[in-house]
């Protein structure tokens, strides 16, 4: 079923419900559907999309599917959704962009997506009930009016999501109305939404995560609460006041969450959200929370859920989940495969890895992209003999438990011997002190490359001076072999992240390299020798 149709009905069955509210605005589902079967109507009659089964003339024959693209302007809105809608009943595909993206990177993403249109809906108050009077500031950019080659991967998508490529351009992921249909259903059977379900929308829906957090609540009958930006005060505010029973969130949020409201201001909102008694589960993704981080949040929501999820854009996200009643046994991991996903672990040569063994993690899933559009050879490169590469280090265990060991591409080499930065990470945060912890390999004439390290300090405050460094690299002695050690650290307040919040290692490459952060004085090993 195409989410066209699946939204369409619950528009339909739950018409006088609010749907979606946001920036001072409410949107019902009679009203939502209402005005994205107007815009499809303006795409249509400026040439967009398929009438008819037909691709409005464009050398498509009967019963072609969509291969036109619209770029949806986003920003967390209520009318973000009406886009949405409104672009596949247009019988078109969306490709979101957040409305603060650099005109710059606009044109990079334009340049693969080739969108024939730009859609930029913004709201304009609450929405009145009289039809006759709309509430939109409507702004529609035909943007290709001539004849675009027809691309075959398109057929049947819903959705071009643009993430970060290893070169630092957008790859857009082309998802199809089949898959990501497929994967709300198995999350929702998972997480249980209902039309009692109250989800707060704080991750940006332009990220699929975001994305199939609200998808999910809204074809249940739901009704999801959208911030357009985050501050660690309003979000346990709005968990209390608007009553929310489900969130997802990325680590960054719950780091800045607990690095910087105070044990008063914390305690003060856990109270507030327990005796309103409504919140039952929170989803974590994006990267690894860390088991301490995670110990202190599961105790500061109970008696709700949390839940782990790993998940890639390219197969619709959420394909392994630790569930909360396997925290105690298996904290470290990402879970099991949720319904439908197949995995394997291999080694450099593709042979299949021991329970134990760290490899690449390779998965099968019915969710899986059509492909990267523009980048015949990069879709390719991601699949070895049907599975989908997903380019991380993992290990399993006897029980089916997945442990993430890092990435392919950031493993650092130090003097011939292979680190991945998360277990360097991991051992950081166990020692005292120390919150969060990133780490990099840089170029070294000596050893090949020297690992840096950036550390946020539990109090954010302390000066430099106050972190005792050597006694840092005794205590980390204890957990790590000393090749394994940091050869240079900097104290931050946080970690850099990227657009979608996750943490970003090339940012803090950039950082040093430009000397944005300066090494603890004293921190530094003066002369690399070879362990």
């Amino acid at each position: 079923m195409e989410l066209s149709d699946a939204l369409t009905q619950a528009c339909l069955a739950n018409g006088h419900r609010t749907a979606l509210e946001g920036g001072g605005s409410r949107l019902t589902y009679a009203q939502l559907l209402r005005e994205a079967q107007a815009l499809a109507l303006q795409l249509r009659d400026r040439g967009i999309g398929r009438v008819n089964g037909r691709n409005n003339g464009r050398g498509g024959a009967e019963g072609d599917e969509a291969c036109d693209t619209v770029m949806v302007k986003c920003s967390n809105d209520p009318t973000d959704f009406v886009a949405f809608l409104g672009v596949w009943l247009a019988g078109a595909v969306t490709a979101p962009v957040h409305r603060s993206t650099p005109a710059e990177v606009v044109a990079t993403i334009q340049a693969k997506a080739q969108c024939r249109a730009y859609v930029d809906l913004l709201t304009d108050g609450p929405y009145p009930s009289n039809p006759a009077h709309p509430s939109v500031i409507q702004t529609i950019d035909v943007v290709h009016s001539g004849q675009i080659a027809r691309r075959a991967l398109l057929h049947g998508g819903a959705f071009v999501i643009f993430t970060s490529g290893s070169t630092g351009l957008p790859k857009g992921v082309v998802l199809s109305h089949r898959a990501f249909h497929g994967k709300l259903l198995e999350n929702q059977r998972l997480f249980g939404a209902s039309s009692a379900t109250v989800t707060l929308l704080m991750l940006n829906n332009t990220f699929s995560f975001g994305i199939w957090v609200a998808l999910m609540t809204l074809l249940q009958g739901g009704r999801v609460v959208a911030e357009s930006r985050f501050s660690p005060a309003s979000f346990l505010d709005t968990i209390a006041s608007a009553g929310i029973t489900f969130l997802g969130a990325v680590p960054t949020m719950i780091r800045a969450t607990f690095g910087t409201l105070s044990a008063t201001e914390l305690e003060r909102a856990r109270h507030r959200i327990a005796n309103a008694a409504k919140l039952s589960s929170v989803v974590i993704g994006g990267e690894s929370l860390g088991t301490q981080l995670s110990a202190t949040l599961r105790a500061f929501i109970a008696p709700a859920s949390l839940y782990d999820v790993y998940g890639l854009t390219e197969t619709s996200t959420s394909d392994f989940v630790l569930d909360p009643r396997d925290y105690a046994a298996h904290e470290a991991s990402i879970g099991k495969p949720a319904p439908g996903v197949e995995y394997r672990v291999v080694n450099e040569v593709g042979l299949e890895c021991a329970a134990g063994d760290a490899g690449e993690l390779q998965l099968k899933t019915p969710f899986i992209m059509a492909g990267y559009l523009g980048d015949e050879a990069l879709t390719r490169a991601a699949f070895s003999d049907g599975w989908f590469r997903t380019g991380d280090i993992a290990a399993y265990d006897c029980d089916g438990f997945v442990q993430m060991v890092g990435r392919l591409k950031e493993l650092i080499i130090r003097g011939g011997n292979k680190i991945t930065p998360v277990e360097v990470e991991r051992a950081l945060r166990r020692c005292a002190g120390i919150a969060d912890a990133m780490v990099v390999g840089l170029p070294d004439a000596i050893l090949g490359q020297r690992i840096h390290a950036l550390l946020v300090p539990q109090a954010p405050s302390e000066a430099q001076e106050k972190i005792d460094i050597e006694r840092l690299r005794s205590e980390l002695q204890t957990r790590l072999e000393k090749y394994k050690c940091p050869d240079v650290y900097y104290i931050g307040s946080a970690l850099p992240t990227g657009r979608t919040g996750k943490i970003d290692r090339g940012q803090l490459q950039q950082w040093i390299t430009s000397a944005v952060v300066q090494p603890v004085k004293g921190a530094t090993a003066p002369e690399p020798q070879r362990d």
